[in-house]
């Protein structure tokens, strides 16, 4: 039977545990009880935990073995800020899909408005991602960024970088050859990236790919293109 993971809030030695609103869903919730076994990830790999004390607000673990995992794809998704309630969709998928590491980018067609509220909303992407890495079983969360305008975040990225391009018709993703640990992919707002972008793409050695002739939601591209580079890497 599979086991069940979480991720540790805290880690010392030999020793993690959970703590406030994760231990609360455990203990109480979930009802556990000391013994019981559970996979805790660390953030640099996963182990066989047994649970030694329950606290309402904190539940400690005993770490044991290694358990094995897949080699994490070093996947960066620059993620143009859109209506939060599909982003939230799009960081929970692509989280589960096995990015990374997630970067909001404020860019020039994203709304005056989400750009402001996306400051407070970072927390609430990282608790997301988190469950949704605990939920498929990932050896950790990804790292959630603080937004950032384009063009302070465009160079930034080691390796491969790629952006999706509504006008491009020469190169498709699924042709692009990946070399190296790291990839980075960026997906364009509602009505896609301004000319003046592109170009600042292509200036910074960006490849210019197209999903298709079809014109896809912000967070359909986002989890299409994720599918399709991890599946060439």
């Amino acid at each position: 039977m599979t086991r069940r993971r979480w991720m540790a809030d805290e880690v010392a030695d030999s020793r993690a545990a959970l703590t406030g609103a994760h231990a609360n869903h455990l203990s109480r919730v979930l009802r556990a009880e000391i013994g019981q076994e559970f996979d805790i990830g660390t953030g640099t790999e996963v182990r066989r935990g047994v649970i030694v004390r329950i606290q309402p607000d904190r539940v400690e673990f005993e770490l044991g073995e290694l358990v094995s995992t897949s080699p994490a794809a070093r996947l960066t998704l620059m993620l143009s800020i859109f209506k939060f309630d599909r982003m939230e969709w799009a960081i929970e998928k692509c989280t589960e899909l096995g990015v990374s590491r997630i970067a909001p980018v404020i860019a020039s067609r994203t709304d005056s408005h989400l750009a402001t509220a996306s400051m407070k909303r970072v927390e609430r992407w990282r608790r997301i991602a988190r469950e949704a890495a605990q939920q498929s079983r990932q050896m950790a969360p990804p790292e959630i960024a603080e937004p950032a305008k384009l063009k302070d975040m465009i160079s930034q990225n080691p390796g491969i970088r790629i952006v999706l391009s509504e006008s491009e018709r020469g190169m498709m993703l699924r042709d692009v050859r990946l070399s190296g640990d790291e990839t980075a992919f960026a997906i364009g707002p509602e009505g896609g990236w301004t000319e003046p972008e592109l170009k600042m793409f292509r200036n910074a050695a960006w490849v210019s790919v197209s999903l298709g002739s079809m014109i896809l939601r912000a967070e359909t591209a986002a989890i299409v293109a994720t599918a399709v580079l991890l599946s060439l890497l």
